[in-house]
């Protein structure tokens, strides 16, 4: 019983950090890359569909993304929706490729972005906690039914802790170097 809480308590947190770096990779640093747009749709045949379905995104250059659309007839919609959106980002239309230039980025962006990874840093950091506690309640409950001694209660809960820290500071190191990244010019 004891062995499940641990694993559930390893998988929930594991995916605390991943969505953690799913919610770095839209934080735009001076560099291109594809997963900037990751989270933008566009209208296809009357269904919003993900940029990269829709057409092949690469970043040739550090600065560049260039968006080629399965079907022309897109280049128009896919446009729209990245001016529309919050990145500051102005698309280039030849009739066949959509390029975008990343513009460098200022020091009172960068500031803003790295509170904003902080911030995000935060919320991960809350939820592993939250499910420190969940994983501490279930041991309780446990205990109350007899199904474990206050001895194996206490070393699951310090066990639990580790566990816990282990992935606070991996939040930590994420974090770091996603600031690194947000600062380097």
């Amino acid at each position: 019983m004891i062995d499940d809480i641990f694993d559930d308590l390893k998988t929930r947190m594991e995916k605390s950090l991943e969505s953690l770096s799913r919610d770095f990779k839209k934080i735009r640093t001076g560099r291109a890359t594809p997963a900037l747009l990751d989270n933008l749709t566009a209208n296809y045949y009357g269904a919003q569909t993900p940029l990269n379905q829709m057409a092949s995104i690469t970043a040739p250059e550090a600065r560049l993304l260039v968006i080629q659309p399965w079907e022309a007839s897109n280049l128009p919609e896919i446009e729209k929706v990245i001016l529309k959106s919050e990145l500051g980002l102005t698309p280039q239309n030849d009739g066949k490729v959509i390029r975008i230039n990343i513009p460098p980025l200022t020091q009172e962006r960068r500031k803003e972005l790295s509170k904003l990874a902080k911030k995000n840093a935060e919320e991960a950091k809350v939820a592993v906690r939250a499910i420190r506690r969940e994983a501490n309640d279930l041991l309780k409950d446990l205990k109350k039914s007899k199904d474990i001694s206050e001895d194996d209660q206490k070393k699951a809960e310090e066990q639990v802790q580790k566990i816990t820290d282990g992935y606070i500071e991996r939040i930590d190191k994420t974090t770091a170097a996603k600031d690194k990244e947000i600062q380097d010019v």
